[in-house]
């Protein structure tokens, strides 16, 4: 099973990516980095990210762990992802589960122009369910 680092180099095989990064969306801390980062800072950029995340993760309406009353099944899951849409490129927030409290996603920096969005985001969740955190 991969560590972080190998993870980031997969992360950076795929198409149009230009940047990625392990982050903990408690601390806004990035656990590691490879390749561009959007502002030519990663730690700004893992800062800025796990605001996005933390409020996507902790909204009751993005993250209910409850069924809805009146809807039948099983509860909704908790949010897999994030994609933000820009003009040149996509950001891909995929949150990871671990064995602790699960507060650390992967974060892709993708070409818009070079990129496959549908494929990354298929990709960079095969990466985050076999990501180990030591």
């Amino acid at each position: 099973m991969p560590g972080i680092d190998e993870c980031l180099i997969e992360v950076m095989r795929l198409p149009g990516a230009r940047g990625a990064a392990v982050v903990d969306w408690t601390s806004g801390l990035a656990l590691g980095t490879i390749g561009e980062s959007p502002n030519g800072d990663h730690e700004a950029t893992a800062a800025e990210t796990a605001e996005v995340a933390r409020m996507a993760a902790e909204q009751p309406v993005f993250a209910q762990t409850e069924v809805p009353a009146g809807l039948p099944g099983p509860p909704a899951p908790a949010v897999e992802d994030v994609i933000v849409t820009t003009a040149p490129g996509y950001h891909i927030l995929r949150f990871v589960e671990t064995a602790f409290d699960s507060s650390v996603f992967l974060h892709l920096w993708l070409d818009r122009a070079e990129g496959n969005l549908a494929l990354a985001r298929m990709r960079l969740g095969e990466i985050a369910e076999r990501l180990v955190l030591a």
